[in-house]
């Protein structure tokens, strides 16, 4: 389809001008009529790719919280029985966010075209992902378009809790590590000069300590701009490696191995395939075809790999039990929930269990995770502190003892 700006008035004699897809002024000026306001002016909207990026780089991505809303909306008129079309307009005029509006504009475009609303959604990838995608299909299919809404909306909220709850203990943590940076740079910057020209003054021999700071404070104020220039290069370079494929799936391995942390990582993704997977299975999506669409959703691409090999194993005749245990990802507790829900014919009961029980071990870990931190950053002040103290302090006691003699 093309892009078509138009101008138009509505029953009050508004202008309403915008954008919008079609394939011909006369498709638009169609829809235009449907939707009540009398075309004035339909014309091929003019490319302007460096606006278009320019106004990129300052909007603002569709948060877990409005992707809640949307969905606790959409669940809340769908029950009410108001059209899927009517209730996509609706949303479209109230959204704040202006990837939002632009995305249901474009849904609505499709919807009046005679497309599904799975379908429409799954053109708009940066907003809606395939989790969102799969279960309206599937509300569509069953007729059960509310239902889907109000699954997608307690599942998007379960996610933004675990959020929270990672944000909330990493904040300390972090904060400390970027005080101890700023420190550094001061210390190097403003205050060893300052030392540095009294020793120089007498003449005084120094230890290595002192040289070493010395040296690193020297390099730091002569060459402040290379140093600068160095870590943006490096930060963008990292950037574009790790949007790579294969940077991507060697950070999001070295992320679920990292000492701390790196449990936590995983049994939130595993609560995740649990959650997502159990949803799946409610909404009556295929076993494989759940699988395929939970390993998008975990968001991981080296989890999702170990996920498409289970895919695999399913797919050439073998239980979930024994792909899962081959998959290394799951704990003999889990794998024993997984053959239970396979001989009793409930696994969607099963894989939520499984995710209750990685969350409750998540939620525990992350109440405890500022304790287990702390030592180390206590351990790595205390080491500068006793650097700066043998640095500094130990030529100016050799001052002291060379001017009493």
């Amino acid at each position: 389809m093309l892009m078509f700006s138009y101008k138009s008035r509505d029953r009050q004699g508004e202008l309403v001008s915008g954008k919008m897809e079609g394939n011909d002024t006369d498709h638009v000026a169609g829809i235009l009529l449907g939707r009540g306001l009398t075309p004035i002016e339909v014309k091929p909207a003019k490319a302007s790719s460096e606006g278009i990026s320019l106004q990129a780089l300052f909007e603002k991505p569709v948060s877990l919280d409005e992707l809640v809303i949307f969905s606790r909306q959409m669940f809340s008129l769908m029950r009410a029985g108001i059209p899927v079309m009517r209730a996509i307009a609706g949303l479209r005029d109230s959204a704040s966010n202006p990837i939002m509006t632009k995305a249901l504009i474009a849904v609505l475009a499709d919807l009046e075209s005679g497309r599904t609303l799975s379908t429409a959604l799954d053109k708009q990838p940066k907003v809606f992902n395939q989790i969102v995608v799969s279960l309206v299909h599937v509300g569509e299919n069953t007729g059960q378009l509310d239902l889907a809404f109000d699954q997608l909306a307690k599942y998007l909220e379960r996610e933004q809790e675990t959020r929270k709850q990672i944000k909330s203990a990493m904040r300390y943590p972090t904060f400390v590590v970027f005080a101890l940076i700023g420190a550094m740079v001061v210390m190097n910057i403003f205050v060893i000069p300052v030392f540095a020209k009294m020793f120089d003054k007498f003449g005084v021999e120094l230890p290595w300590t002192t040289q070493v700071l010395l040296t690193t404070s020297s390099f730091f104020v002569n060459y402040w701009p290379l140093i600068l220039g160095a870590a943006i290069g490096a930060t963008a370079w990292v950037k574009h490696w790790m949007a790579s494929e294969k940077g991507q799936l060697i950070w999001d391995r070295k992320k679920l191995q990292m000492p701390i942390v790196g449990s936590i990582i995983s049994r939130a993704l595993l609560a995740r395939f649990g959650r997502s997977f159990s949803m799946m299975l409610a909404a009556g999506v295929p076993l494989l075809q759940g699988l395929s669409l939970v390993g998008d959703a975990v968001d991981n691409k080296f989890m999702k790999t170990r996920i498409d090999h289970m895919g695999v194993g399913i797919r050439s005749g073998e239980s979930l039990l024994r792909v899962g245990a081959s998959s290394e990802l799951f704990n003999p507790l889990v794998l024993q929930m997984i053959a239970v829900g396979e001989e009793t014919g409930q696994l969607e009961q099963m894989m939520t269990n499984m995710a209750e029980y990685y969350e409750r071990e998540v939620d525990f870990d992350l109440k405890s995770l500022t304790a287990k931190i702390e030592p180390i950053l206590i351990m790595i002040v205390a080491g500068m502190v006793l650097i700066l103290a043998l640095g500094i302090f130990t030529p100016m006691w050799d001052m002291m003892s060379a001017m009493k003699k």
